[in-house]
C-alpha cells in the first residue's frame, strides 16, 4: 500500500528534526509529501523549499501567499513567487485562496492576491493549491473568472453543493483529519458524492490531527487515518482508497513516486 500526503508543513519551528517524521510516515505506508511553503511576511517564505531540497526523493514544494498574510505582500513579494514557482522542482502555485472565517486580511485584498495566484499558476501551467473557508462562492466565481481548471482545494470542508462546483470545475478535492471528526455530516456526505478518482488525501500538519491523535501535533504518518475514514464512508478497501489518492496526487503534482 501506497499513500501521498498532499499537503503538509514542516517548518522548523514545530518540528526541530524532520528525519524521524519522514521515517514514520514512511512506516505508515507513505511515499510521498507535498510540502507547502508560505510566505511569511515581507522577504520572508519560511523553510520549505530548503527542507523538501534535503528529501527531494520524498517531499515536493509548493509557494504560494495564503490569505491570511495576504495584506502584507509586496510587489518584491510577487515578483520572487513568480520566479520561484517556475523553478521545475516547484509542483504547484499555492496554498492561496479567500479565508472569510478569519478575515486577517481584507476581504477584497485577499480577492486581488488570490487573482494573481489564479493568473501565476495559468501562466506556468502548473496546478493551483487553494485555501477556501467560509468563502466557496467568491472562490469558485475567481476561479471561473480566471478560467483556472487545474488544482485542489485543499482540506476540502464544504458541503455536497460547493464539492460539485469544485468538481465541475475541474479540481481535486483534498480531505485532512476534519472528515474524522464529529459534526462533520455534511463533509462526510460530500465524501460520499464525489468520485474517489477526484479525491486526495492529506495532514495539513501540523493542524488538524485525525482521531485518534486529535488536540495533539499532525505529522504526515497520521495520512493513513484520514485514508481509512474515506475508505469507510466510500464503501471501499484501504488499498483502493490508497493507490487511487495517490495515483491521483501523482497526476496533479506531476510526482515521481518510488
Amino acid at each position: 500500500m501506497k499513500l501521498v500526503d498532499a499537503h503538509c508543513h514542516l517548518e522548523p519551528k514545530d518540528y526541530a528534526d524532520v528525519a524521524p517524521v519522514l521515517e514514520r510516515a514512511r512506516a505508515a505506508g507513505l511515499v510521498h509529501a507535498v510540502l507547502v511553503g508560505q510566505f511569511h511576511g515581507p522577504g520572508d517564505w519560511g523553510h520549505a523549499l530548503e527542507v523538501a531540497a534535503r528529501h527531494p526523493d520524498f517531499l515536493s514544494p509548493t509557494l504560494g501567499i495564503h490569505p491570511h498574510e495576504a495584506a502584507r505582500a509586496t510587489e518584491a513579494d510577487f515578483e520572487m513567487l513568480e520566479r520561484t514557482c517556475a523553478r521545475p522542482e516547484l509542483r504547484a502555485v499555492g496554498e492561496a485562496g479567500l479565508d472569510y472565517y478569519y478575515d486577517h486580511s481584507p476581504r477584497e485584498i485577499q480577492a486581488t492576491v488570490f487573482r494573481r495566484q489564479c493568473a501565476l499558476a495559468k501562466r506556468l501551467s502548473k496546478p493551483l493549491v487553494v485555501h477556501v473557508r467560509d468563502a466557496h462562492d467568491d472562490c469558485e466565481a475567481a476561479l471561473a473568472a480566471e478560467d483556472v481548471t487545474s488544482g485542489v482545494i485543499h482540506c476540502f470542508t464544504g458541503d455536497t453543493a460547493a464539492a460539485r462546483k469544485y468538481l465541475d470545475r475541474g479540481f481535486f478535492l483534498s480531505l485532512s483529519g476534519v472528515v474524522t471528526y464529529k459534526k462533520t455530516e455534511a463533509l462526510q456526505d460530500a465524501v460520499r458524492f464525489a468520485p474517489l478518482e477526484r479525491l486526495m488525501v492529506e495532514t495539513d500538519s501540523p493542524y488538524l490531527a485525525p482521531v485518534p491523535h486529535r488536540g495533539r501535533k499532525n505529522e504526515p504518518a497520521h495520512v493513513l487515518e484520514t485514508a481509512k475514514k474515506v475508505a469507510e464512508l466510500k464503501g471501499v478497501s484501504l488499498e483502493e482508497v490508497a493507490r487511487v489518492t495517490t495515483a491521483n496526487a501523482a497526476r496533479l503534482f506531476n510526482l515521481t513516486l518510488a
